[in-house]
């Protein structure tokens, strides 16, 4: 196994990863903390994937992707927290005025799990915040106490990933997910 990281510029790399296998299903292509609420909630169908399409152009990528032997196998979404859903997310607090990160998916594709690709996204989605200047990173992931987490609710990550990743259990959130705590979890990259 052959792991490297880098920006999610590749838009169909980022459609395999996180697209439906219909163009025209309405799912999450990792928008819904991406984009204001109101908008994710009238994008429709293959107005989504567009909207990815141009994201992925931007300067600042909406993600990382992780290739084995250049193969999509892995998506973490990153990027300025003030950019994202979490600027003005009631449950999740806001500690204080530092323009930290958000990194707020981690998905493996099926058939690569088990693997620590995961570890490698962190990995890589915490390279490319410290590439762009980002003081720290936050994510947001299920404090599940090694119980098992639903697959389709595992994307937000859990504790002891982002532990393992150096992180630091920063702050408590009135934010649940497949009936566990989110907790606020902050890796500082200033020194």
């Amino acid at each position: 196994m052959t792991i490297e990281v880098r920006p999610a510029t590749a838009f169909e790399d980022v459609a395999t990863l996180v697209g439906p296998k219909r163009p025209d299903a309405t799912v999450c292509w990792c928008l819904s903390y991406r984009i204001p609420s109101a908008q994710n909630t009238a994008l429709r169908g293959e107005a989504r994937g567009e909207l990815v399409r141009e994201l992925v152009t931007e300067d600042v990528p909406p993600g990382v992707l992780a290739y084995d032997d250049g193969e999509p196998v892995g998506w973490a979404a990153v990027h300025p927290r003030a950019d994202t859903g979490f600027a003005r997310n009631r449950r999740i607090p806001r500690l204080d005025d530092l323009p930290v990160w958000s990194l707020w998916c981690v998905r493996v594709r099926p058939g690569h799990r088990g693997r620590g690709l995961a570890h490698h996204l962190v990995a890589g989605a915490v390279e490319f915040a410290r590439e762009r200047g980002a003081p720290a990173v936050e994510a947001y992931p299920v404090d599940n106490r090694g119980a098992k987490v639903d697959l389709t609710m595992a994307y937000v990550g859990t504790r002891a990933l982002f532990e393992r990743a150096g992180f630091t259990k920063a702050a408590d959130t009135t934010s649940v997910v497949n009936g566990f705590p989110r907790v606020l979890m902050r890796l500082d990259l200033r020194s």
